[in-house]
């Protein structure tokens, strides 16, 4: 009598990657596509001195506004400044201006948020009229008011955007925290007599870091067209650092119907990143959120 064979089905382990990977690419292309171009401006920003054949500051009166050629694929600007050198350099400029806003805001978003839902009372009442305060004034001409005071520069553009964006973020990350605080693994924690900062730092936090993540991509976005408007009205990074914003600020409009090229690429670079971000945001906040992310498999 022939003996029955057992047959066992081996299904390999998903990991979270594999499982956020595949989603993406099935439920959200837009979100990929805009990784990939997030993807590209990063690659085009770090190896920039490889990919350009010339100085950003390189200037040539002999070829001024010039438009598309076999040596300038996107022309020259009125000094003779090759384009394509000035847009990926200015990608350098926006994306460390941005991630390191963005870096800071983070820390200083979950700071004011974690600590003030956490502890409640009386510093949860003062932090949050504080935001209030800061939140009750126009962002651009606040922004405008504190960088009249600093001086424009690279570092004080990054820090004056961090903060501001960790302050306005704050409220957001304090609502999430509060939800999580009313759960009954916080309340046991508290029974078991662990310390404030181990509970914030062991529970606390990893469930608001979802929330967290979600701000930080979609703020990426916004800093970049912020920082882009500070170098527009001349209040934000100083020549001769290119920026977008700069490229297409006074010298862009000068040679506007003249070399139009001129504040033509700088802004489909700038709308492209700015796009791709808010993409790959929106991606991240339907597939982190559990609340939005649906009941299909």
């Amino acid at each position: 009598m022939q003996a029955k064979q057992t047959v066992f089905n081996y299904r390999p382990k998903v990991t979270f990657r594999q499982r956020f990977l595949g989603r993406l690419i099935r439920e959200k292309p837009l979100g990929l596509i805009g990784a990939f171009i997030i993807l590209a401006f990063i690659l085009i920003a770090i190896f920039a001195d490889l990919i350009t054949p010339y100085r950003y500051d390189q200037t040539n009166l002999l070829h001024r506004l010039q438009p598309s050629s076999r040596e300038h694929w996107l022309g020259t600007d009125q000094l003779g400044r090759d384009i394509l050198t000035r847009v990926i350099y200015g990608a350098r400029v926006s994306l460390y201006v941005a991630m390191g806003a963005v870096f800071l805001g983070t820390v200083v978003a979950t700071l004011i948020g974690v600590t003030s839902a956490y502890f409640g009372g009386k510093y949860d009442i003062v932090m949050q009229r504080f935001v209030d305060a800061w939140m009750a004034f126009p962002g651009l001409l606040l922004l405008l008011t504190i960088m009249s005071l600093t001086g424009p520069g690279l570092n004080n553009t990054l820090i004056v955007l961090g903060v501001s964006f960790g302050i306005r973020s704050s409220r957001v990350v304090r609502g999430m925290a509060l939800s999580v605080k009313e759960n009954a693994y916080i309340e046991a924690a508290q029974a078991f007599g662990c310390k404030d900062m181990r509970i914030i730092w062991r529970h606390l936090l990893p469930n608001v870091a979802a929330t967290i993540i979600i701000i930080a991509t979609i703020g990426l976005g916004n800093l970049i067209l912020i920082e882009a408007s500070l170098s527009f009205l001349g209040m934000g990074v100083p020549p001769p650092h290119p920026t977008w914003g700069g490229m297409l600020s006074m010298q862009g409009l000068t040679y506007m119907y003249q070399a139009p090229w001129m504040a033509i690429w700088p802004g489909v670079a700038l709308s492209l990143t700015v796009f791709g971000f808010n993409m790959f945001g929106d991606a991240l906040r339907d597939l982190l959120d559990p609340r939005l992310r649906g009941s299909g498999r």
